[in-house]
């Protein structure tokens, strides 16, 4: 087992990511707040987004979900930013990184495996939501970490990742829940 889980790290990083890790799904910390945070709409994707609450999901039955799987392979990106303030560059670094977990996806194919990321889906420039439209590309289509209640910063923790990678660099993280 430890030498499949050493080759689905490896696979990730040739991939793009930073740095990846696997841990035991127990050691997910979930916390239903995460789902208060989406409601309060300060990333502006609460219910214009198919992948985004309230359409992912009841949460607790979101955070049931994951715990019916044994594995998490967490993987982060870290991205340079010209200063805190860098809007355009946190915009930019999201958007390489969504192009990321549609290469580990297509890594990753099988469908009983859960692909978590950032918020906001990313695969579409506009959700088709809101056209009152099904998504277009469930295939594709990926819904965040926090929607599902993950506390991504003991998630980071858990794996042996660092949550904040220094001054002026952006970190976004995704996940592969499996079973084995």
């Amino acid at each position: 087992m430890e030498k499949k889980f050493e080759e689905m790290i490896a696979e990730v990083i040739s991939l793009g990511a930073f740095k990846s890790n696997i841990i035991e799904a127990k050691d997910v910390f979930c916390d239903t707040s995460f789902r208060d945070i989406c409601a309060n709409n300060s990333c502006g994707a609460y219910g214009k987004c198919w992948m985004c609450p309230p359409d992912i999901g009841e949460i607790n039955e979101l955070i049931e979900k994951l715990k019916t799987y044994t594995h998490v392979l967490v993987y982060q990106t870290v991205s340079p930013l010209e200063d805190s303030f860098d809007i355009e560059g946190m915009q930019a670094a999201k958007k390489d990184f969504s192009k990321l977990v549609q290469k580990i996806k297509k890594a990753f194919p099988d469908n009983e495996m859960l692909h978590l990321g950032v918020g906001g889906c990313g695969i579409c420039d506009v959700c088709s939501k809101l056209d009152e439209l099904p998504c277009r590309h469930p295939d594709l289509a990926v819904a965040a970490l926090e929607g599902y209640g993950v506390y991504v910063s003991k998630l980071a923790e858990s794996a042996g990742l660092k949550y904040i990678n220094g001054q002026n660099t952006v970190t976004y993280f995704g996940a592969i829940f499996f079973r084995v």
